[in-house]
């Protein structure tokens, strides 16, 4: 599948417990640019995160109010604000 490469190759993490597709969308203002898709996914607590360096510079795990603070795009926070609805909800099988 092609997004369980993209996240193995952005941030090396190769087991996913769980993925929550087609969470958010939204397209750039820059006409130069396409639309970004948002997903969410469920990873080990022991999982390791190796980030490509050309793609990302950081990454942290925080409570869902501190990324709300951390993420300074409109889109992000509006991406975040419906994963966050859909965890809330959450039932694990």
């Amino acid at each position: 599948m092609k997004l369980r490469r993209e996240i193995r190759e952005e941030t090396g993490i190769k087991n996913l417990v769980g993925l929550i597709e087609d969470l958010f969308y939204f397209e750039f203002s820059d006409p130069n640019l396409n639309q970004e898709y948002v997903y969410g996914v469920e990873v080990s607590a022991t999982e390791k995160v190796l980030l490509d360096g050309k793609e990302h510079s950081e990454y942290r795990w925080c409570r869902i109010q501190e990324a709300e603070q951390l993420l300074h795009w409109k889109e992000n926070k509006e991406a975040l604000e419906k994963l966050n609805k859909i965890l809330v909800n959450y039932v694990r099988p």
